[in-house]
This record gives structure tokens, C-alpha cells and sequence, in this order.
């Protein structure tokens, strides 16, 4: 069912891949005469109203009782193709390190994968705090790292930190989850 928030769920999966494409093809504002910086700053313009669509795309979800299980499955897919997109995309440039996007790329699919255990064997594992902050410190290092501002590089290994430690937080609630669901079917 495309809803309010489903949409705005879509228009991320919709920007992430020409943001992608304007982060790797500066020439499209060089040749016209502008300077280089109208690249970053039309790269970041639509990481953020992106971004924004993030935000409103669950509060209405829950505020109007629009959740549905096409929005559970968009939602997640949605950020991770607008923060991969960014990440890749400034890898490929030289604005942050391999290593760095390595282990987040890693992260999110590790979890991915855990999630969709996790729905087959109809475990409940809610997304934790620490997940929504990993999210949040994620899309201010790109945002910072998009304008080239000072302590992108010290913001992006920060959000690296809260990636791996709500991946750790996410294993040890599936393993709790795993654990609850086997004693219930040994009673």
C-alpha cells in the first residue's frame, strides 16, 4: 500500500542514486562556470531534504497509524541506499576513508542479514537507541564531509564507533531474542 510515508520512503530511494551521481560528476556544475563547491553544496541540499524524509516518514507512520509492511521493508532500504550512496560516493573521491566505509558497508549487511533471520523465524528485535544515533551521527559526518568542513574525517570514525557498537547491540538482542524464543519452545 503506497502511503504518505511510503512515499517519502521511495523519494530517498529516488535521490539516493543521482545524489550518487552528482558526488561523482562534478563537471556537470564546472562546465556550466560554477565553481566546484556548487557540486558539494547541491550534493548536500539533497542528502538533507532526503534526510528530512527520513524523519517525517516515521512520525507520520506512527502518528496517522500508516505502518505497513511494504513501509517496514522501504524504510530501512530507503536510509541504507541514501547513506551507502553518500559513503561510496565520497570514498570514491577521496573525501573518506576506505577502511572507514569497510566497515560500515560490513555493519549494515551483517544486520540486514540478521533482521531477515530474524523475520523468518518470527523473533522480535526492535531497532535500538543506539541504532538511531549511529543513524544521526552517519548523516552529520556525511553532511560534513559532503561540505568539507573541519572534523569531517574525526565525525566520519565516530559514526564508524556507533556503527559497530549498535551492530553489537543489535547481535546481543538477537541473541537474547533467539535465546527467549528457544527456552519458550523447550517449556
Amino acid at each position: 500500500m503506497l502511503n504518505l510515508p511510503n512515499a517519502l520512503a521511495s523519494i530517498r530511494i529516488l535521490i539516493a542514486p543521482f545524489m550518487f551521481w552528482i558526488i561523482l560528476n562534478p563537471q556537470v556544475f564546472t562546465d556550466n562556470g560554477f565553481h566546484v563547491s556548487w557540486n558539494y553544496y547541491f550534493a548536500s541540499l539533497l542528502f538533507v531534504l532526503a534526510s528530512a524524509t527520513d524523519f517525517f516518514d516515521g512520525y507520520i507512520a506512527r502518528q496517522w497509524n500508516q505502518m505497513t509492511m511494504l513501509g517496514a521493508i522501504l524504510d530501512p532500504l530507503a536510509d541504507k541506499m541514501l547513506t551507502l550512496a553518500a559513503f561510496l560516493g565520497l570514498m570514491m573521491i577521496g573525501e573518506a576513508s576506505a577502511w572507514a566505509i569497510y566497515i560500515i558497508v560490513v555493519r549494515e549487511l551483517f544486520i540486514t542479514g540478521l533482521r531477515t533471520v530474524a523475520v523468518s523465524e518470527g523473533l522480535a528485535v526492535k531497532a535500538s537507541w543506539a541504532g538511531k544515533i549511529k543513524t544521526v551521527a552517519q548523516m552529520i559526518a556525511i553532511g560534513f564531509l559532503l561540505m568539507h568542513w573541519p572534523l569531517a574525517t574525526e565525525l566520519l570514525w565516530f559514526a564508524v564507533f556507533l556503527t559497530v557498537y549498535s551492530g553489537l547491540e543489535y547481535l546481543w538482542g538477537f541473541k537474547q531474542a533467539l535465546t527467549s524464543d528457544t527456552n519458550k519452545e523447550n517449556k
